[in-house]
Formats: C-alpha cells, sequence, structure tokens
C-alpha cells in the first residue's frame, strides 16, 4: 500500500491543478455572448428608408452597427453616420433597438426621393450592415475596446466572422 500511495497523492493534486485554469477566454460578464448578423438591402421610399434586423438583444448587451463602406473591399464604419452632399445636404445613417430588432434607417435634411442616381446607387441601394451584441461590461482587468474600429472589437471579443448570419430584406 505504501507504493501505491504516493502515486494516487500525486494524480489526486494533479487533477486540481490542471481542474483551475484562470485563463477566462471568454470577455464580459460571463452571462452574455457576442453575436453578429449581417443584413443588406436598399433604403427605398417604399420601405420608409429603413430595415428591421430580428435579433434578441438581452438588457446586458451593447449594440453596434456598422456600415460596409463601398468604397473600401472591408472597411466598416460604425453608426450613425453622417455623410455631407452638395447643396449642404446631410443623410445620416442611424439604428434604434428594442429587446427582439434593430432597426436601420437613412434621415435627411432633404427630400431623399431627389437624390441623384449616383447618390441612390452610393448610400441607398445594395447596403450591407452588420449588427454586432457584445456584453456591456468588460473583463477584469481589460481596458476598454474602440467600438469604432470594427476589426478592434472582433479581436478584443474573439468574434467568429464564418458564423455571421445574413438576412436579405426588399
Amino acid at each position: 500500500m505504501k507504493k501505491y500511495f504516493p502515486i494516487l497523492l500525486l494524480a489526486f493534486i494533479s487533477l486540481f491543478i490542471f481542474s483551475c485554469d484562470d485563463n477566462d477566454n471568454v470577455v464580459g460578464d460571463g452571462d452574455t455572448y457576442p453575436k453578429m448578423r449581417d443584413v443588406s438591402g436598399s433604403f427605398t421610399n417604399a420601405n420608409g428608408y429603413s430595415f428591421t434586423v430580428p435579433i434578441s438583444i438581452e438588457n446586458t448587451d451593447v449594440v453596434l452597427v456598422y456600415r460596409r463602406d463601398p468604397a473600401a473591399s472591408n472597411a466598416w464604419q460604425l453608426i450613425p453616420k453622417t455623410y455631407f452632399l452638395s447643396g449642404g445636404r446631410e443623410l445620416d445613417y442611424n439604428a434604434l433597438f428594442d429587446s427582439q430588432n434593430v432597426e436601420i434607417y437613412t434621415e435627411a435634411n432633404f427630400d431623399q426621393t431627389t437624390m441623384t442616381s449616383s447618390e441612390v446607387s452610393q448610400y441607398l441601394t445594395n447596403q450591407t450592415f452588420r449588427v454586432v451584441l457584445v456584453p456591456a461590461s468588460p473583463a477584469k482587468g481589460t481596458s476598454a475596446v474602440d467600438t469604432s474600429d470594427y476589426n478592434a472589437v472582433v479581436k478584443y471579443y474573439n468574434l467568429d466572422e464564418s458564423k455571421i448570419k445574413t438576412i436579405k430584406v426588399n
């Protein structure tokens, strides 16, 4: 029995050593997991220059909405975002959310039906947005992430872009 006791003691102690891992790979408050959803479509007068993304939002989530910049291949801009067009015209991208949906819409200080065809194709047609839900509280001991930088958010929250669900509207 004396020969087996040290081996059993070593096995018992090693069980506790390997099961107590302080390396927490989840960033956030522990009950909210980051989610992403893409939505693409066109803003038209018929849809009130808005569309809705169905997504369940916990009360501990931060909702970030990014617009894919059509001029750059993989650049994302945090909205709200204002574009200054010619003649003092301003076009805004905004978002509202409740516990079940995120509404993405445009507003302008002019009638959007008067936009030129090039402006419509650049700002209203075939737009892609990414809704990102992240925990409201960062992990202990970490600094805040710059939410205006989409790539920093993806890296900080270890988000898997290959698992994004896409919704097509209109």
